[in-house]
């Protein structure tokens, strides 16, 4: 009996001393889920002075990094499609600031990479590979505007003259605690596409950086908290889910994550299959014809962030009453005018669009032919039909617009928007000079003329998916004017258009006829009863 007493009281005091030590030393308390202290790294112990330094310090323990980066869209902002197609946002033109050509200064920012100013940046060297961009984890990593992706170690003053000085980042520390990416280093650049927060895509903005359940049910930051990479998942730096090769259809079934998946990872099919509907087994019927996102995306722009659905760039170049470049605000503060960029229209919880797509995106590119007429330049378009067997209806953002192009020529125009320079139009509102340098940069040629025609461009919804009980109802689409009215190729029942007067009139009489013979049966058996009684 002493002797148990006596090896509890050890066991006891055991406990405590353990936990006062665990008190203590918090780190004790919670393991470090890296297997590496990049602090202790002697390549990351020293003061760097530019971007390129520190990627020369990760490839010394990295060696292969560059070289799969450079195999990557996110690299070569290129992408040849089955078709021979030289697609990315190097050869394509859009209908937001119209192309990167002469303005990479401006948009590289979002390049992976330092230095990429003009057409002497060195796609094949390791060290102009920027590996802080996706990996810092301090929030501290800044890369401005103007720079072509480089990064401030010393305070400047940018633009020069300007009087706006540009504090210098500490890269020894941001480099010292790199980590996995996150929705923070995805979003830095994939939520502010287009110009600005949530311009460009509808269904990406800075609300996903923590957002909550009715937002995103995967990425809720409280609940399932994917990251971007949760999806999206990455080998050799390859990241799948494409914009200019989506999967429109998957036809697969869930796999287990870790494992090989012979499609694309980041479609809904990839965890949830072909019978994703457990308690109302009705709602699989849908699957083999519309894309999960369009019943489970009832809106975009849900989180409090203007996306921009119209940029009219005719309109720029006016002055206010004191002499000033304009600037318009609407009464929740967004800008709507700007002389430097003309009108927008913006829009929150915004219903999608739906249209066929299987998986084929067409797209206006530098040399084709533009005519000026009532219907928009489709700037992109999305192929599909409902015979195909390839295709789904999808939810999209139709983005419009009204950008410049050359009449003589009939070419739209690649505009040099961005600079300090007496070329670019932001700087002197002169269309012409724009044109002419964003023309030249491509190799084409300009008629000194420029006027406007309206465009379209498409973008698929696949981000912020809302919990279930928020998801479409029947009557959102087996409705007169539903969500689906316009899409040709199929029936839906209760729909407008599906809706025939010759058919309802011959059901009604049939319904009459029948209530007729029902009413006359019942009237000749009384008759009858009352005769044998």
């Amino acid at each position: 009996m002493r002797t148990g007493i006596f090896m509890a009281a050890v066991l006891a005091s055991m406990l405590l001393v353990s936990a006062a030590h665990a008190a203590s030393d918090p780190d004790s308390a919670k393991l470090s889920k890296s297997t590496s202290d990049h602090t202790k790294f002697k390549a990351l112990q020293q003061e760097f002075n530019s971007g390129p330094e520190v990627t020369k310090a990760c490839l010394s323990c990295h060696t292969e990094a560059s070289k799969q980066l450079h195999k990557t869209e996110h690299w070569k902002w290129e992408y040849r499609s089955p078709e021979g197609q030289l697609l990315g946002k190097k050869n394509v033109i859009n209908n937001f600031c119209t192309s990167i050509r002469t303005n990479e200064a401006a948009c590289n920012i979002c390049h992976i990479g330092y230095g990429w100013k003009d057409d002497t940046f060195d796609f094949t060297s390791e060290v102009n590979v920027d590996c802080l961009v996706c990996h810092d984890t301090t929030g501290n990593y800044k890369k401005p505007a103007g720079l072509a992706g480089n990064v401030v170690t010393k305070a400047m003053e940018f633009p020069p003259g300007s009087g706006n000085i540009i504090k210098p980042i500490d890269l020894k520390k941001i480099a010292q605690a790199v980590g996995k990416t996150s929705r923070d280093t995805c979003g830095a650049c994939h939520f502010y596409g287009g110009g600005g927060d949530g311009v460009k895509h509808g269904d990406m903005d800075s609300s996903l950086a923590s957002p909550d359940q009715a937002l995103d049910v995967h990425m809720d930051a409280l609940g399932l908290n994917f990251a971007c990479a949760t999806c999206h998942m990455t080998e050799g730096h390859q990241v799948p889910g494409s914009r200019y090769a989506p999967t429109a259809q998957d036809k697969g079934d869930a796999h287990v994550r870790g494992k090989e998946y012979t499609s694309n990872p980041t479609t809904c099919q990839a965890c949830h299959g072909q019978a994703p509907h457990k308690k109302i087994a009705k709602l699989n019927d849908h699957t083999d014809k519309v894309a999960c996102q369009a019943c489970h995306i009832p809106k975009f722009a849900r989180g409090g962030v203007a996306t921009k659905m119209s940029w009219d760039w005719s309109t720029g170049g006016k002055m206010g009453p004191d002499g000033k470049p304009l600037i318009k605000k609407d009464a929740k503060g967004h800008v709507i005018y700007t002389a430097a960029k003309g009108d927008f229209i913006l829009g929150e919880n915004v219903v999608p669009d739906y249209q066929w797509f299987n998986g084929k995106v067409g797209y206006t590119l530098f040399s084709d032919k533009v005519e000026k007429s009532d219907q928009p330049t489709r700037i992109n378009h999305f192929e599909g039909s409902a015979g195909d067997g390839k295709s789904l209806i999808w939810p999209v953002k139709i983005m419009r617009g009204k950008q410049a192009f050359d009449p003589v020529n009939k070419r739209l125009a690649v505009v040099h928007t961005a600079g300090n320079d007496d070329t670019g139009y932001w700087t002197n509102f002169n269309w012409e000079k724009a044109v002419a340098v964003g023309m030249a940069s491509i190799g084409a040629p300009f008629s000194g003329k420029v006027d406007f025609v309206t465009t379209e461009s498409t973008w698929p919804i696949t981000h912020m998916v809302a919990p279930a009980k928020d998801a479409l109802r029947c009557h959102d689409c087996h409705a007169s004017n539903g969500r689906l009215e316009k899409v040709p190729g199929i029936y839906i029942p209760g729909r407008a258009s599906d809706h025939a007067g010759w058919l309802d009139t011959a059901g009604w009489a049939l319904a009459a006829l029948t209530l007729l013979g029902v009413l006359g049966h019942g009237l000749g058996r009384v008759i009858v009863s009352k005769r044998n009684k």
